[in-house]
């Protein structure tokens, strides 16, 4: 039998993590422990890729999201990429000004967006300095590691 002050130790763990449930087996006996559905937090083992969208649509989603994009020389592009796997907000609170504009001139180090991971919001800093040509994501949705956020030139 599974010693009780080993399962204590593991409720408490599972209670102060954010995993859903707990399965362990030892000597063939086996004990998971869960914790209530409405505390919960679901993590894969593996970040999933965002399904990407056919040519077309991704075209007309553009055009519909009035992602601006200033046509310039490719040679003097930096794609700004996520990361981590989260949520991009463009602004410090809903409804606040966007922290940078497309048109705009950043400073290497000057706060663009925020991506939250796990609860946690993380400043996403501008890596080089230039003039913001575009944004690739909207407010608020899911980006993967690597994404493309903006296009520095």
């Amino acid at each position: 039998m599974i010693d009780l002050r080993k399962i204590k130790k593991l409720i408490e763990l599972v209670e102060e993590s954010q995993i859903a449930s707990l399965k362990i087996s030892e000597n063939g006996e086996t004990i998971e422990i869960c914790k209530p559905s409405s505390s919960v937090t679901h993590y894969t083992a593996a970040p999933t890729l965002m399904p990407s969208l056919p040519p077309l649509a991704a075209e007309n989603s553009h055009k519909e999201s009035h992602h601006k994009h200033t046509p310039v020389d490719d040679s003097k592009q930096h794609h700004l990429t996520s990361p981590m796997v989260g949520t991009v907000y463009l602004s410090a609170t809903p409804g606040a000004d966007p922290f940078v504009e497309v048109g705009q001139a950043v400073k290497k180090g000057q706060v663009i967006c925020l991506i939250e991971a796990m609860k946690m919001y993380n400043q996403i800093e501008a890596d080089v300095s230039g003039i913001i040509t575009a944004r690739l994501i909207e407010n608020a949705s899911p980006v993967e590691f690597g994404q493309p956020l903006f296009i520095i030139e």
